[in-house]
């Protein structure tokens, strides 16, 4: 029996905000509380408003304003001595580095957060950080080593009730086997997490999911707009919620579907509103993506090969940098899909974050 949906990174004065708040009433009330926390001198307080603070900063693509939240709410945590609101902190500014594709960093910092977390018997802070560090190996293509650690995740969640981190790891799981291939189990996971996010109130964690239906559908069944209208579906939850970075998500998987269906000029220019929109919140893993897609419909609308080419060079050493590895065997596909050969020698020299 799974309970309705929690936001446990809202803590303190602010543990009563929905997890379906909008962000930008969010932010303002975690501003308004973290000012009042500053007034009375409390710096546990300080901590846990300027976690929901750097949190909603973060999902809105205010990265420098999430950065500086994340890092003054870790000071002021270790100033009061809770080692749980220090591991919290860490786990902001861990999913935040994967957001900048700094993977290695978040690696890093979520690992420090899931040591903090069980030393401070904060097991809610633990299970985000493991999973954070669960999904910044599945973003980078490293299914073998964090697959194990994703199916741990969910039977915990599904023991203790906790419907969010329940969809949060299905929808994991499925993209991995949506990645290697296994459609069938993807989308019924996918659908799966839908349906419990529905009854859990979780909008986010719905929407996410029918991101993810809609690639399925794309893919496996050539249907085109039965994947449009999931995503258009999940498109009003974003925009109400003022979900950017999911919203630039949906964008791109738009184009994605309307790219399969041969909709070419559509799928450009889709893939260039998504690109925009990530590049405006420095999401580099995002930016990659959509670029790809922008290549990829520009040359069928007949862009000289020259060009797709050199596009597609660049493409690989930006994705060895950030250490994408799923993401970097896209863009060699794309050579062959294309009929472009590397216009240069892309693979000496570049390495990853592995």
């Amino acid at each position: 029996m799974h309970s309705k949906a929690l936001a446990p990174e809202y803590q303190g004065a602010l543990t009563k905000m929905s997890v379906n708040a909008s962000l930008t009433d969010v932010l303002a009330e975690g501003e308004r509380h973290l000012r009042a926390a500053e007034l009375s001198g409390s710096q546990q307080e300080v901590a846990r408003a300027g976690l929901a603070v750097a949190e909603a900063h973060r999902r809105l693509g205010h990265v420098q304003d999430a950065d500086r939240a994340w890092k003054a709410s870790y000071r002021a945590a270790r100033s009061a001595g809770d080692t749980g609101a220090m591991a919290w902190a860490l786990w902001s500014g861990g999913t935040l580095a994967r957001q900048r594709g700094a993977l290695r960093l978040a690696f890093r910092l979520l690992g420090l957060a899931a040591d903090l977390g069980k030393k401070g018997g904060d097991v809610v802070a633990r299970g985000y950080s493991l999973a954070g560090l669960a999904e910044t190996g599945r973003i980078q293509g490293d299914y073998r080593t964090v697959a194990a650690l994703h199916e741990q995740l969910l039977a915990e969640a599904r023991a203790r009730g906790e419907a969010r981190h329940t969809v949060w790891a299905l929808e994991g799981i499925a993209q991995i086997h949506r990645n290697t291939g296994s459609f069938d189990t993807a989308l019924a996971m996918f659908e799966e997490a839908a349906q419990l996010a529905g009854s859990a109130d979780d909008r986010r964690g719905r929407a996410w999911a029918l991101r993810g239906m809609a690639d399925i559908i794309s893919v496996r069944d050539n249907a085109p707009e039965r994947a449009l209208a999931l995503l258009a579906e999940a498109e009003l939850t974003c925009r109400e919620m003022n979900l950017s970075s999911a919203l630039a998500y949906n964008h791109k998987m738009r184009a994605n579907v309307l790219y399969r269906a041969g909709r070419y000029e559509e799928s450009r220019q889709v893939y260039e509103e998504a690109l925009g929109e990530f590049r405006a919140m420095t999401e580099p893993r995002g930016e990659a993506l959509a670029r790809l897609g922008l290549v990829k419909s520009l040359a069928r609308l007949g862009r000289d090969r020259a060009q797709t080419a050199a596009e597609l060079d660049g493409l690989r050493v930006a994705l060895d940098r950030i250490g994408l590895l799923n993401a970097r065997d896209m863009v060699d596909k794309a050579y062959a899909e294309l009929g472009v050969s590397p216009a240069v020698d892309t693979v000496a020299g570049e390495g990853g974050h592995r």
